[in-house]
Formats: C-alpha cells, sequence, structure tokens
C-alpha cells in the first residue's frame, strides 16, 4: 500500500481520534438533548472503527512500524475492546438517565479510553505504550469522579488517581532503566540487544520489576489491588460496569505481550513475578470476597480473582496459553456484560439495588432474570458444562502443558473456594424470604436482546465448542510464527 496522507488517515487509532474530536465538537453545539445524541454517535463511530480493524489497514513506514505494530492477534484483542465498549455504552444509557448522570462527556470519555486501550495493544515502543496507558488511565479517573453530587464518587476517583499517578510512576521509572541499560525503547530492538547476554544484570531486572508492578496495578493484581473494590464501590455503577468489562482485556494483552516480546528469552526472571501475582490473586480474591455484602464490592473481588487464573496463562508462555487466554477474556467480557445488564436494570424502593441481601425473592418476581442471574454466577464460578468452565480448563491445560502443575492445582482450589460466594446469590435469590412488592426493572430492548444472546453463548457453548475455538487456535500459530 502506498505510503500516504489518506493512507495514515486510514488507520483506525487515527481515524477513531477524528472522530472522537467531532463528537466533542457536536456535543458542545448541541444543547438539549446531547447525552443521547452523543451517544449514539459514539456506537455508531465504534462501528466504523470496528470496519477499519477488519480491513487491517497496513502502513509501510519505519516510523510507524517503530511504535505500532498490527496482525490478527493483536486485531482480535482490539476487536474484543471495541465490542466491550459498545455494549457498555448500549446497556448503561437507561441507567444514566434514570439518574440524571446525562453529561455528553461520558461516552467521550469512554471512547478516549478505548483508544488509549487500542495504542496499548498495538504499542511496539515503550514510549507509546506508556501514551496508550496514560490515556486510558486519566479517562478512567474521570469517569469514576464523574458524579460531582457523590462523595463516594469523588472519593474513589481521587483514590485511583493518587494510587494511579503512583504506579504510572513506576512503570515510567523502569522505562528509564530499561532504555539506560539497552539504548532503545523498541520491542524488537530492546530483544536484539539482550540477544548477546546470558542472564540480565541488576539495572535490568529492577527495570523489568518495576514495569510489571506498573502493568499490575493496571489489571488490579495484588499486592496491587487496594483501589479496585473502593473504586467499584464507588464509582456509578455504570462506571463500574465499564471499568469490569473492558479495562483488564489491554492490561493482560500487553503484559503479556512485554514479557514475550522483548524478554523472550529470559522466561525464568519474569515468570516468577507472574506466578506470584497469579497465586496471591487468586486466593486474595477468593477468599475476601466471601465476606463482602455489596455485590459491586464482590465483583472487585472477583475481578481479582480471574485476573489470579489469566496470569496462569501468561506464565505458561506457550501456544496453548493464547488460545486459553484469549477464550478466558471473551468469555470474562460477556459474562460481565450479562451480569450487569442485571444489576443496571433492578431497583428495590425506587433505588438501584447495590446490597446482595435486597436479590432475595427475585425469582419469584422476575424468575427468567433470576435464571439468567443464575447461570452466569455458575459459570464465573467455573461449573460445567457453561463456558466459564472451558475458559478455566484451557488455562490449566496451558499451565499443565508448560510444567506448571502445582500453579494449575492451586488454581482449582481458588476455584473451589471462589464457588461458595458465587452460590450464595443463587441461595438468596432462590431460598431467602424478602418482600418483594417495592421490586421494579427498567431495561432497554436492546440489552434485553444483549441479555439472551450472552446467555444462549454462555449455556450452549458446549455444544458447539469449534465455533469459538477454532479462531483462537490459529491465534497461536500467528503469535507464534
Amino acid at each position: 500500500m502506498e505510503n500516504n496522507l489518506f493512507n495514515y488517515l486510514l488507520i483506525p487509532e487515527i481515524f477513531f481520534t477524528i472522530l472522537i474530536l467531532l463528537l466533542i465538537l457536536i456535543g458542545l453545539f448541541k444543547k438539549n438533548n446531547s447525552f443521547k445524541l452523543i451517544n449514539l454517535l459514539s456506537c455508531i463511530t465504534l462501528f466504523f472503527v470496528f470496519l477499519l480493524v477488519f480491513l487491517d489497514i497496513n502502513i509501510s513506514s519505519s516510523n510507524y512500524n517503530y511504535f505500532f505494530i498490527n496482525n490478527f492477534f493483536i486485531n482480535f484483542f482490539k476487536f474484543l475492546i471495541i465490542f466491550g465498549c459498545f455494549s457498555s455504552l448500549i446497556i448503561t444509557k437507561k441507567y444514566f438517565i434514570d439518574v440524571k448522570l446525562v453529561s455528553f462527556e461520558i461516552p467521550i470519555l469512554i471512547l478516549f479510553s478505548c483508544l488509549g486501550m487500542m495504542v496499548m495493544i498495538s504499542s511496539n515502543n515503550l514510549i507509546s505504550m506508556y501514551l496508550g496507558i496514560e490515556l486510558q488511565s486519566l479517562a478512567l479517573y474521570v469517569l469514576a469522579a464523574i458524579k460531582r453530587d457523590s462523595l463516594q464518587s469523588s472519593e474513589s476517583g481521587v483514590k485511583y488517581f493518587i494510587l494511579g499517578a503512583l504506579s504510572s510512576g513506576i512503570l515510567l521509572y523502569g522505562c528509564s532503566l530499561i532504555y539506560g541499560f539497552t539504548g532503545t525503547t523498541n520491542f524488537s530492538e530492546i530483544y536484539n540487544s539482550l540477544l548477546s547476554i546470558k542472564s540480565l544484570n541488576l539495572g535490568l531486572i529492577f527495570g523489568l520489576v518495576f514495569v510489571l508492578v506498573g502493568l499490575a496495578f493496571k489489571v488490579s493484581a495484588v499486592p496491587f489491588h487496594m483501589w479496585t473494590p473502593d473504586v467499584y464501590e464507588g464509582a456509578p455503577t455504570s462506571i463500574t460496569a465499564f471499568f469490569a468489562i473492558v479495562p483488564k482485556i489491554s492490561a493482560v494483552v500487553l503484559i503479556y505481550r512485554f514479557c514475550m516480546e522483548p524478554f523472550y528469552h529470559f522466561y525464568s526472571e519474569w515468570s516468577q513475578i507472574i506466578i506470584f501475582l497469579s497465586i496471591a490473586s487468586m486466593f486474595l480474591g477468593a477468599i475476601a470476597a466471601i465476606a463482602q455484602k455489596n455485590i459491586k464490592r464482590l465483583l472487585a473481588y472477583s475481578s481479582i480473582g480471574h485476573v489470579g487464573y489469566i496470569l496462569i496463562g501468561v506464565a505458561a508462555a506457550n501456544e496453548e496459553s493464547i488460545k486459553g487466554i484469549s477464550f478466558y477474556l471473551s468469555t470474562y467480557v460477556i459474562m460481565n456484560i450479562a451480569v450487569f445488564i442485571i444489576i443496571l436494570s433492578l431497583k428495590n424502593n425506587n433505588n438501584f439495588i447495590e446490597k446482595i441481601s435486597d436479590y432475595a425473592g427475585l425469582s419469584k418476581y422476575k424468575p427468567l432474570i433470576a435464571l439468567s442471574f443464575a447461570i452466569v454466577m455458575l459459570s464465573m464460578a467455573g461449573i460445567p458444562p457453561f463456558a466459564g468452565f472451558f475458559a478455566k480448563f484451557y488455562i490449566f491445560v496451558a499451565a499443565l502443558k508448560a510444567d506448571l502443575i502445582i500453579l494449575a492445582i492451586l488454581g482449582v482450589i481458588s476455584s473451589v473456594i471462589s464457588a461458595f460466594y458465587y452460590l450464595k446469590i443463587i441461595k438468596i435469590m432462590y431460598f431467602d424470604d424478602a418482600d418483594i412488592s417495592q421490586f421494579s426493572i427498567i431495561i432497554s430492548r436492546q440489552s434485553i436482546i444483549i441479555l439472551a444472546l450472552s446467555i444462549i453463548i454462555i449455556t450452549f457453548f458446549i455444544f458447539y465448542p469449534s465455533l469459538f475455538v477454532s479462531p483462537l487456535s490459529n491465534l497461536s500459530n500467528v503469535y507464534f510464527n
């Protein structure tokens, strides 16, 4: 493809940036009902960006390829991010209108965060990696504190910002150490400069550790998880939904690429860190969630646990691991979309439900909603025959093939522990008595369709697994070849 300005404008990220800036102008000049219009235009924007990613525009420019790379492996996760953002905009619209949180900036910030995630996962350079991380993070800081009249929302935004700034500083210091000892910021050149040495010196080890610490914060891996429960609880539920559905995808993929590409030959150095993060996240997520009474805090600890399972795949670092990670992330997105559609649609005494005990008696009032909730909880617990079971199964298979037998066994044990709090929610819905006269439900047709499709995929995956697994197997071939 000829290298000219027009071709550059067809790069999804550049095209995306231009459209976001246009949406800001439209929102400023459209005074009435701007939220609904910008929300709709944001969905259309994501659709066009999806098409551009699908077309896989390649630029044969050394300057461009120095900072970014593009292939089927990266594009798959871009599809997943765009799908997650698109779903978030649809399922949260009714909630925003109901709580009168209708600033047109909200969908704009979601789009900026999505753009940052796309930059993150296609980065081929420490500089562009940091640019993507900060673009994503700054939008998330504002979203967490977007409800200005809420003390909880403001507090969660400040906590997230302070801890996020600290983690960014640590990550940037790690990047500077790697640059100082290799003389380059490009992933491929770092890899080439390390070929001549047998072991990393102390400076490079510190650089590697600091970068992984900064990235561990972004996926809320233990012990860098402290912001997650407070931010999930304090932020408006619709913003919590976005936090739960999308950002972890980009951070997990970036951790995998950062470990496998520049530091591929030093597996023993970085794998120990990943294994520790995995075990700590799985067990803290499983144990801490048991005592939670708020559904959003429970899902925060649940997400920490899920990150632990995904990091098993990162530690495995083989062809099976890519299939396991990609399938787990896909299933994780679908399960979280389904669970937040339900959470965002239920009200009790004209207030949105946040306490787990308030779901008592739901099976009698809305049996289909309760059944959907139960299916998602069973899938998250990893109970067969639901898709969540196979997600964990593929991760454990990758671990076994990498001879990480103890790590796989620990993963199974933590999965059994975590089943307790998922089953507790089902027990409350079906067996606890409550006054259900004050229950009400608000849900759009689009959300009903997305929920129905999510439940069908989660439930009936077992009958046609090759439909999803076969394309994911190709990801491994693309990445390792």
